[in-house]
């Protein structure tokens, strides 16, 4: 917490986040419940989740950007625009021109504006940390993300059924706009953005070898190899997203969404907060046995017929995904120069992300097709994926810990390694 009272620019960005996550949770929660009860079936909130989920395969293009521009105009704008767009449904609504299309043409919009925001966040961790507060910051951060998403998704469900989702949109355009305001508390020295004009062929020319070095860098290292695993995971999940709404309300209503919902936050919160004590062990290892327990917990929790013992196992399964986000995010962020870091992380998001679309947009299909609680339990197996993949492949079983991880442990040129400085 020392880092919340003495750092004023970790502050200014811990908390914009923080309101930004609310804003998201509330927005997913009430975009996703009014897409089901206008389409009135598990293929419209697959095709939603499929929408929004698109342009996170497209991150790696926003990477170089989030490099070369100002990343705190970036945070700054990406939220006012949030906060317009949102206001947007509710005044379709009055006007009586809202339609599920319409929420459909809004969500990806929206989520295209996160592709910048949160790689942005990420990039900026580094400028205003040194190197041995990375994981303490990681870890706040994921409290941000998840600790917000599991009091707001249980809290906007429980809402959702008192106001209604068009009053939820409401306050969410508050919060993004509270989010800007935070943003622009934050304060950089001049030599951390770039200031210098160029001409825009050699923008353009720039921008292209920074994504192919971007991308040169994450093949022709380890990052590649357990990128595998989590294509097939994000298959999984992406389809979990899209059958939840009708899964929850087969089990008792929008309350139930909420939950499970919350769920998956709780869950990745734990992990997220007891990253710092797993990461410890070696990371081989941990993650075979994290995703094995993981994946069995997941399969329970759907064939469990109470609802608050199947909502705990499911969020227990998500620990593993919680904690492996934290450790290695910090282990990049040390490892990676401060200049690379958004291309990195972009290039590995999109590519990791890259399934969830289809996914999503499958799994609802199938939901209609067979049944939702069908398409929850045999989305489990792409938790177990990542431990087949792990115990089957040497390089990633045998990988130490995060303390005494180097860069050629994960096939990373020695030369990356980041010296960040003091604030």
């Amino acid at each position: 917490m020392d880092l919340l009272f003495k750092n004023r620019n970790f502050a200014s960005l811990f908390f914009g986040r923080l309101v930004t996550n609310m804003g998201d949770s509330i927005y997913y929660v009430a975009a996703m419940w009014l897409v089901y009860e206008l389409g009135g079936s598990a293929f419209y909130t697959g095709l939603a989740g499929f929408l929004t989920l698109l342009p996170g395969t497209c991150q790696f293009l926003a990477g170089p950007l989030v490099d070369r521009w100002q990343i705190k105009k970036v945070l700054v704008w990406t939220q006012l625009i949030q906060a317009m767009l949102v206001l947007m449904i509710p005044l379709a609504h009055y006007t009586g021109y809202l339609t599920v299309t319409f929420i459909l043409v809004i969500m990806p919009v929206i989520s295209a504006l996160n592709q910048f925001a949160y790689p942005g966040q990420s990039a900026l961790l580094p400028r205003i940390l040194r190197r041995d507060q990375l994981v303490k910051g990681n870890s706040l951060f994921s409290f941000a993300f998840q600790g917000v998403d599991l009091a707001f998704n249980a809290l906007a469900g429980i809402v959702l059924t008192i106001v209604g989702a068009i009053t939820l949109y409401m306050f969410d355009a508050v919060t993004f706009i509270a989010a800007s305001i935070l943003f622009s508390l934050i304060q950089l020295k001049e030599g951390n953005q770039p200031q210098k004009k160029v001409k825009l062929t050699d923008t353009i020319h720039q921008y292209k070898e920074d994504l192919v070095e971007g991308f040169s860098i994450v093949f022709n290292s380890h990052l590649a190899k357990f990128l595998l695993g989590s294509i097939v995971a994000n298959f999984a999940i992406g389809s979990t997203y899209a059958v939840l709404p009708s899964f929850a309300d087969g089990r008792g209503g929008s309350e139930l969404y909420g939950l499970y919902l919350a769920a998956i936050s709780g869950g990745a919160l734990c992990g997220a907060l007891l990253a710092s004590l797993l990461g410890k062990y070696p990371i081989g290892k941990l993650t075979i046995l994290l995703f094995l327990t993981g994946g069995m917990m997941w399969i329970t929790s759907g064939m469990v017929k109470v609802n608050g013992f199947s909502i705990i196992l499911f969020g227990l399964s998500w620990i593993p995904i919680g904690a492996t986000n934290v450790i290695f995010g910090a282990a990049l962020q040390s490892m990676v120069p401060s200049h690379l870091l958004g291309r990195i992380f972009s290039v590995t998001a999109s590519l990791g992300a890259m399934a969830m679309p289809l996914g999503s947009l499958l799994g609802g299909y199938f939901a209609d097709l067979f049944s939702p609680q069908m398409v929850y339990l045999v989305s489990a197996t792409g938790i177990l994926f990542i431990a087949l993949v792990w115990s089957i492949n040497g390089t990633l079983r045998s990988l130490p810990s995060p303390s005494t991880l180097d860069p050629s442990a994960l096939g990373l040129p020695n030369d990356t390694a980041q010296v960040t400085e003091s604030v």
